[in-house]
């Protein structure tokens, strides 16, 4: 069985690096790659018949954990292992918790990335063994992550929300307008506003903070 990768990283020098080792082997078919997670993700909408996905963290447009949320949410069936040079906590907490399914810094030799593409596909969690090691410090001494005080720092006024409700269903900003009956740009004024609260570049981060928040 053949295996189809994707890779989402925005230095080039890097991506070849890894491409060149994924080549190495019969067994794996490199696609496509994204230079951030906003055009992996378009590239994957045009086709996500991938089995694995090497996700780097740091991108411009989209980090990899923001894409790794998203693509987790429209195509569970995709493995994605996070490709990085960084190994602190909270990158590793933030990647587990979007649904990163493995772990590995950037210096790993062909042979052992290969392996851990098919560890991931068997079911495994492959993770460079100083990440796993950090990773068991964090199940002992987990991050205080409060996810109350974001909220609280989160205000919506009625109408933003009404707004955000609006776009999650998928409707663009004359529908919105017409439904609210505000004028388009009213409906763009207020989008900025949603964007800055929610801190988010795009509809689909925006509706996905707000719902994971709950506020709607």
């Amino acid at each position: 069985m053949t295996l189809k990768i994707a890779i989402a990283e925005d230095n080039s020098f890097l991506a070849k690096a890894v491409i060149e080792k994924l080549s190495f082997f019969n067994d794996l078919d490199f696609k496509f790659k994204g230079n951030n997670g906003a055009e992996l993700i378009g590239k994957l909408e045009v086709n996500h018949n991938i089995d694995v996905i090497l996700m780097d963290i740091q991108m411009p447009e989209m980090d990899g954990i923001t894409a790794t949320e998203i693509v987790k949410s429209k195509y569970p069936h995709i493995k994605i292992i996070m490709l990085t040079v960084f190994d602190d906590d909270e990158n590793i907490f933030n990647a587990i918790k979007a649904g990163a399914n493995g772990y590995l810094l950037k210096e790993i030799d062909a042979e052992n990335l290969h392996k851990c593409i098919l560890e991931v596909i068997n079911g495994g969690a492959p993770m460079t063994p100083s990440i796993a090691l950090k990773t068991l410090n964090l199940l002992r001494n987990p991050l205080i992550i409060d996810n109350s005080e974001e909220v609280e720092k989160i205000k919506l006024t009625n109408r933003e929300t009404d707004i955000l409700e609006h776009l999650s269903k998928g409707l663009n900003y004359n529908e919105i307008a017409d439904n609210l009956i505000i004028s388009p740009s009213t409906v763009r004024k207020h989008i900025e506003n949603i964007y800055k609260k929610l801190q988010v570049h795009n509809k689909m981060e925006a509706v996905l903070i707000a719902q994971k928040h709950k506020l709607i």
